[in-house]
């Protein structure tokens, strides 16, 4: 049985016949959708969505930063004035 990672589950069923009844008695909390028993999906708050998406950025930035930073020891120095 895989791991349900959210405090809140709700059926396919139960979504589809109100999603918004759902999302509200949610309270801002993740909600894992089960199909048959098993989760298929996560329902997140669009904030929560948001804050992940800006948090995936920052690590993306972060590696592209520490491959830079590797390519400096390459690099050559050159004086502006002498071009």
């Amino acid at each position: 049985m895989e791991a349900v990672l959210a405090s809140r589950s709700a059926s396919i069923s139960e979504l589809k016949k109100n999603p918004s009844a759902l999302i509200e008695q949610a309270d801002g909390e993740p909600i894992a959708i089960l199909n048959h028993n098993r989760p298929t999906a996560y329902l997140i708050p669009a904030a929560a969505y948001e804050a992940l998406l800006d948090k995936l950025e920052d690590y993306q930035l972060g590696l592209l930063v520490r491959e830079r930073q590797a390519e400096k020891l390459q690099a050559i120095d050159v004086d502006i004035d002498e071009l």
